[in-house]
């Protein structure tokens, strides 16, 4: 187990994601889709499609 600090959000699709992309493509879906800087140190994560596979 690991403790995040306070300031850390972990931010969950609620969509599935095409993992067939690349870094450069899901980094682009962070940013376009959702908004968010992905060097802000947040954590991204996302379903592959599967209920319960995940990816992060």
């Amino acid at each position: 187990m690991f403790a995040l600090p306070a300031s850390v959000r972990v931010v969950l699709a609620v969509e599935p994601v095409d993992m067939r992309k690349s870094i450069d493509g899901l980094m682009a879906l962070v940013r376009g889709a959702w908004g968010e800087d992905v060097y802000s140190g947040h954590l991204f994560a996302s379903s592959p499609g599967g209920a319960t596979a995940s990816r992060c």
